[in-house]
């Protein structure tokens, strides 16, 4: 039996990397997805590709108005959501930290923590009416073992997975269960701004050289505990802090 049967879903950027993993998965699984993405053409195409359980929307997670439009999308869509994941990630390239500009350190938080306020502030109220919801924040493992040159993203994160276990206690009453899953680097469009150096196989070998399993983290990984996280199975687990780095945080 599928492990997500009809729950409806919400995943901001779910248009690719690790966040069309989890769709996919998601749909695999037999839940309802909205991909939430910047980019709404490859938004569409994903959910062309996937059927009718998958609708795309247009959402700038920076904009509070553009996130509760999507959530609306989802509701007259598929229903009031069951699950939602905030995916959504951005960086600043591997430098010192006094060399990134205010810009980049402004855009980062508002996409990396503020994000999680804006949906926040449209979900909860309607999964507390239902007296239950599932919401998934995507930290890193950069939050809980920082590497060099990553400063301002590592605190962005650092923020994120505090925020998943402040919610986790704060919601556990209307029960809303709130997890974070740590992803170490992937092959996604983050890869060469996190290793500050072009992606070649020998700067690869340099990384994968401190994550003891010996690889990157694929979409797959982090798909499958965010179905884990999102099933009736992980109904106790809520505030985990769940590393999905092959070790790195070791």
């Amino acid at each position: 039996m599928s492990q997500l049967n009809n729950k409806v879903t919400i995943v901001t950027g779910g248009a690719g990397g690790f966040g069309a993993g989890i769709v996919r998965a998601y749909i695999r699984e037999g839940a309802k997805v909205v991909i939430a993405d910047i980019n709404p053409d490859m938004a569409q195409a994903l959910a062309d590709e996937l059927g009718p359980n998958a609708s795309a929307v247009a959402c700038d997670v920076t904009n509070g108005e553009q996130v509760r439009a999507a959530v609306r999308h989802c509701v007259e869509k598929f229903g009031v959501p069951d699950v939602v994941v905030n995916n959504a990630g951005t960086t600043h390239r591997n430098q010192p930290m006094l060399d990134v500009d205010e810009k980049t350190f402004d855009r980062m938080f508002a996409v990396n923590v503020k994000s999680i306020y804006h949906m926040a502030q449209a979900v909860v109220p309607l999964m507390r009416e239902r007296k239950s919801g599932v919401i998934i924040n995507v930290g890193s493992v950069a939050g809980i073992r920082p590497r060099p040159g990553l400063t301002w993203y590592n605190g962005s994160k650092g923020a994120a997975n505090m925020l998943s276990k402040s919610m986790a206690v704060e919601l556990a009453p209307d029960r809303i269960r709130v997890n974070a899953i740590c992803p170490v680097m992937g092959a996604t469009a983050l890869l060469g701004d996190f290793m500050g150096v072009p992606d070649t196989p020998e700067n690869r070998a340099r990384f994968i050289s401190t994550i003891p399993l010996g690889r990157m983290a694929e979409p797959s990984d982090i798909a499958a505990a965010a179905v884990f996280l999102a099933t009736d199975a992980a109904e106790f687990l809520t505030g985990v802090e769940l590393p999905v780095d092959g070790g790195r945080t070791i």
